[in-house]
């Protein structure tokens, strides 16, 4: 058998993947995208996009954050028991995972930056039709639908992280919660206004226009350019490299823009591969652990503010002063938001940011697999200090560094998934971590709105479990991608 060419050495490695080359004239010097990302460097054209496909998290946190600021509304209007409750959030995360997958194939196949325009297009048109939703059953449909639309963002943060050098991956990407984290506190500010005054409804309308403005803005970003190699596009990638560095006031390489090896498009059995099965089952195990932790924290306060839970049981209510209504008392819950409580969703949602100079720091100097360990470690335990008895503001607490945490982990898989796997497999590789992310997403509103309601010790104690598996897997990952150039 002929060996292959060493460029492919850092691809897939399958034999039966047919490779070609064009090899250019002798002597002549030649340069890879990786080489022209990394001589170009950092500069206005990477902040411009750190805006735009950043400002994709403020758009995907207000849609997903929406349902736990709207379910106390929607268990009253259409008198709601726990399971149904859970069931909304469930259906969101089916139409995810199920979305995941099929749009990470296609962005392999036909760009990222049309499966992102799509699926803007699709999450703002189902968004806007939630507001209409007659019954239960529409609004859970319609939300499955948006849930699908929500998947595709994934491809803004492969976008950034295929334009951005090497030594800043590690900085800037986790520098993109702080999107994720104004789209939540948004959410929670808009909602302690609308809900009270002109409804839900207008509520799901009105979260739907960041992302209807983001749809205009991104003719100002170009498809990947090494997703345009990847495919033979040498002309459109060239073209791409040289605005940016026109942009950055920078230089190109010299010489022409080398063609590598071709290979056939993402496949899933190529994950399997023996080169990579180790790899994506861990990551696989983790990305569904964290979504279960991370979700579950944000489910579980809803439920904790909307049931007046401290200590496990009955604590005073959160509720306004006066609110002695029959429907507060209602046998399903109908428990809706004070002040009080809108308080403090977003002081422990802004808790999101408070660990993101450490998580940094532990990214880049202990290396992506001991951070994420460290991470997971520490999240299961403040699980288990949840079911300590202390005072609302200890609750809070609690609840801002679970935050924190579940925020760090999420920042540190995103970027390890993104460099461990080579651009032809690349996005199908987040779509299908992105999926099994979403089955962790979908069991965790039964153990937070449901089983919680049976046994507070028994949910947390699973949460915790769960995070110490996940631990475990990311201590003992077999690649560190620190400081390693994407493949």
């Amino acid at each position: 058998m002929a060996t292959a060419p060493k460029e492919a050495e850092n691809a897939i490695g399958l034999e039966e993947i047919p490779m070609e080359r064009q090899e250019p004239p002798k002597g002549q010097k030649t340069f890879t995208v990786e080489e022209a990302v990394e001589t170009i460097g950092f500069g206005r054209f990477h902040i411009m996009l750190f805006l735009i496909m950043g400002s994709t998290g403020v758009a995907e946190a207000m849609e997903i954050m929406l349902i736990a600021v709207v379910s106390p509304l929607i268990r009253c209007e259409w008198q709601l028991q726990d399971w149904q409750v859970a069931l909304v959030t469930t259906m969101v995360f089916f139409g995810y995972m199920v979305f995941s997958i099929v749009l990470g194939l296609l962005a392999d196949r036909y760009g990222r930056w049309k499966i992102l325009l799509l699926s803007f297009l699709w999450a703002s048109y189902f968004s806007l039709l939630t507001s209409f939703a007659p019954s239960y059953i529409w609004f859970v449909f319609l939300r499955a639908m948006v849930g699908g639309g929500v998947s595709g963002h994934a491809q803004g943060l492969i976008i950034k992280t295929e334009f951005l050098p090497t030594k800043y991956r590690g900085y800037m990407l986790p520098l993109s919660q702080v999107f994720w984290l104004a789209g939540s506190l948004l959410i929670i500010g808009l909602a302690s206004v609308v809900n009270p005054t002109i409804g839900w409804r207008w509520l799901i309308r009105i979260a739907s226009i960041p992302g209807i403005l983001l749809i205009l803005v991104f003719k100002f970003i170009p498809e990947s350019a090494r997703y345009n190699v990847s495919t033979g596009n040498m002309a459109a990638a060239l073209v791409t490299l040289q605005k940016i560095a026109k942009m950055n006031r920078a230089a190109m390489p010299e010489g022409v823009l080398r063609e590598p090896a071709k290979e056939r498009r993402g496949r899933f059995k190529d994950l399997i591969h023996p080169r990579y099965l180790r790899t994506t089952l861990q990551i696989w195990i983790i990305w569904l652990g964290i979504a279960f932790a991370y979700y579950g924290v944000i489910l579980a306060s809803a439920e904790l503010l909307e049931r007046d839970l401290v200590c496990g049981s009955a604590a005073p209510s959160v509720q306004d002063p006066g609110d002695d209504s029959e429907e507060h008392h209602s046998p399903c819950h109908c428990h809706l938001f004070g002040p009080v409580a809108y308080q403090t969703m977003i002081i422990s949602t802004a808790g999101e940011i408070a660990l993101n100079p450490l998580n940094i720091l532990g990214i880049n100097v202990l290396g992506r697999r001991l951070s994420l360990c460290i991470t997971m470690g520490c999240t299961a335990l403040f699980f288990l200090l949840l079911n300590i008895c202390t005072s609302s503001t200890g609750m809070t607490g609690f609840l801002f560094m679970l935050r924190a945490l579940v925020s760090a982990n999420f920042n540190t898989i995103y970027i390890y998934t993104a460099e461990v796997y080579p651009t032809t497999m690349r996005a199908l590789g987040m779509g299908t971590s992105g999926s099994l992310c979403r089955v962790g997403a979908m069991v965790a509103p039964f153990i937070s709105q449901v089983l919680m309601s049976a046994s507070f010790l028994g949910a947390l104690c699973l949460f915790s479990s769960v995070c110490i598996v996940c631990a475990i897997s990311a201590f003992t990952l077999p690649i560190e991608t620190k400081g390693r150039a994407l493949q």
